[in-house]
């Protein structure tokens, strides 16, 4: 499965730990990221991301193609609702492509846990409907 992992500033240290505890379970699974949240990720869990441009420089915008083009299973985007970004737009734009296409979305640590563990147990098979 492809998995798609955004961070806000502020969440970013929260990624690294969430990508830890669940490494076993990311290894399995094809991971694409914003560039330094995936540069951040990789480097405390050897887990081989591939990375777009950071969020702020048009990441955000590579990974919604992804999105837009149904080739992504999950989305982990732990944002920071308290402060607003100057790339807002492309944010929102994350979550109108994942409810257009179905693709599970989580944008809080409590969903991302609920949807890693439901993968792990095979709860995603309804993807492949959406994929052809």
């Amino acid at each position: 499965m492809n998995i798609g992992l955004i961070a806000h500033d502020a969440k970013k240290k929260l990624m690294q730990n969430f990508c830890i505890a669940y490494r076993g379970i990311l290894s399995k699974h094809k991971l694409y990221a914003t560039g330094t949240t995936g540069r951040l990720v990789e480097e405390v869990t050897n887990l081989t991301i591939h990375r777009y441009l950071a969020g702020h420089l048009g990441g955000t915008q590579q990974l919604g193609a992804q999105i837009e083009s149904n080739d992504m299973d999950l989305v982990i985007f732990l944002r920071d609702p308290l402060s607003p970004k100057s790339h807002e737009p492309d944010v929102n734009n994350i979550v109108k492509l994942c409810d257009t296409h179905n693709i599970p979305l989580a944008t809080n640590l409590a969903t991302a846990e609920l949807l890693i563990k439901a993968m792990e147990n095979g709860d995603f098979e309804f993807r492949d409907v959406y994929k052809k």
